[in-house]
C-alpha cells in the first residue's frame, strides 16, 4: 500500500505506563520500547490466526477511551470517529499479546503487522493508524496519548472515521490498543459498478446498460471480437470514491464519449482490500 507509512512513538509518563503510537504515513519501526524490553523478555511463540471473540459491547475501560476520543474531537469541531466491532476485534488480540508479554510494540516477533492484522479481521480500509500502551487505568493512558504528539495525532486525524478500542487487564496494569480506520464499504460487483458509472456520469460520460464486455476485460478473459472498444482501463483501489488518474486523463481527451463499467474479484490476495474495476470506453 504505497501511501501508507508507519512510525512508532514511545515514551514513558511513570514507572508503570508505557505507550506507543502509528501514526498514519510513516515508516513501520518495530522496536520495543526500552522500558518494556527491561520488564519482560521478548517471546518468540507469538499466537497467529483470526482475532479472538469479542464482548458484544465494550468493556467500561474501552468505552471510556472510545468517549474520551471523540470527547477530544469535539473540542476540535472534528466529525466524531464510530465504532467499529472488526477493528475492535482486531486491537483486542493485540492487547492479549501484549498483555501475555507483558510488553507494549506495534508488532512482536511471529505476529502480522498492523495492516494484516485488521485485514484479517476482515475490515475494509483505505487508511489505518494505532495507539498503544500500559498504564494503570484508562484515565491515565488517554491523558498520557493526548500529551504525546503521535498519539494526540491519531485521535484528532480528520480524515480517520472509524476506532475499535480493547483493554486487556494483567499483572496489576492494563494494556490498551486503538485501532483507527478509513473505513471503506463492502460492496457487491453490481454496487462497485453502479458507484463507478455514477462517477462517469458527473465526467460527463454517457453509460451504457451492459457490463458483460467490461466484466470480462475485468478478468482477463478479453472482449469479443468485433466490439466498438476503443480504449480499457482496468485499476484496483481500496475505494471507489474517485476515478484513477489515468482514467480521468483519457475522458478530458474527449476522444470517448460512452462508456462500460465492469467489478470483479482482485487477482491476487492484498495486504489490505481492495476492489478491481475495468472501464470500456467507446
Amino acid at each position: 500500500m504505497k501511501n501508507l507509512r508507519f512510525f512508532m512513538a514511545a515514551a514513558i509518563i511513570t514507572l508503570f505506563f508505557v505507550l506507543a503510537a502509528i501514526p498514519k504515513n510513516r515508516p513501520p519501526l518495530s522496536t520495543t520500547p526500552p522500558s518494556a524490553q527491561s520488564s519482560a523478555e521478548t517471546s518468540h511463540s507469538t499466537q497467529r490466526g483470526a482475532a479472538a471473540p469479542r464482548a458484544a459491547q465494550p468493556s467500561a475501560s474501552e468505552q471510556t477511551l472510545f468517549d474520551d476520543a471523540n470527547r477530544e474531537r469535539a473540542k476540535e469541531d472534528l466529525p466524531p470517529l464510530k465504532w467499529n466491532t472488526l477493528l475492535a476485534s482486531a486491537a483486542h488480540h493485540h492487547a492479549e499479546i501484549m498483555a501475555q508479554h507483558s510488553a507494549i510494540s506495534h508488532q512482536f516477533p511471529g505476529e502480522p503487522a498492523l495492516v494484516q492484522r485488521i485485514a484479517a479481521a476482515g475490515a475494509r480500509f483505505s487508511t489505518v493508524a494505532e495507539n498503544v500502551a500500559a498504564g494503570q487505568d484508562a484515565g491515565d493512558i488517554h491523558y498520557g496519548w493526548m500529551h504525546s504528539p503521535g498519539h494526540r495525532a491519531n485521535i484528532l486525524d480528520p480524515k480517520l472515521t472509524a476506532l475499535g478500542v480493547a483493554v486487556v487487564e494483567a499483572r496489576g496494569r492494563i494494556f490498551a490498543v486503538q485501532d483507527f480506520s478509513v473505513a471503506v464499504a463492502e460492496l457487491n460487483f453490481d454496487e462497485q459498478e453502479k458507484q463507478i458509472s455514477a462517477l462517469l456520469k458527473q465526467s460527463g460520460m454517457v453509460q451504457t446498460n451492459q457490463t458483460d464486455n467490461a466484466r470480462k476485460e475485468c478478468a482477463n478473459q478479453g472482449v469479443p471480437v468485433g466490439n466498438r472498444a476503443m480504449s480499457i482501463v482496468r485499476f484496483e483501489a481500496p475505494d471507489l470514491s474517485k476515478l484513477p488518474e489515468g482514467l480521468e486523463r483519457k475522458i478530458h481527451n474527449q476522444l470517448f464519449q460512452h462508456a462500460e463499467v465492469g467489478a470483479c474479484a482482485p487477482i491476487q490476495e492484498m495486504n489490505f482490500p481492495v476492489y478491481r474495476i475495468a472501464v470500456v470506453l467507446y
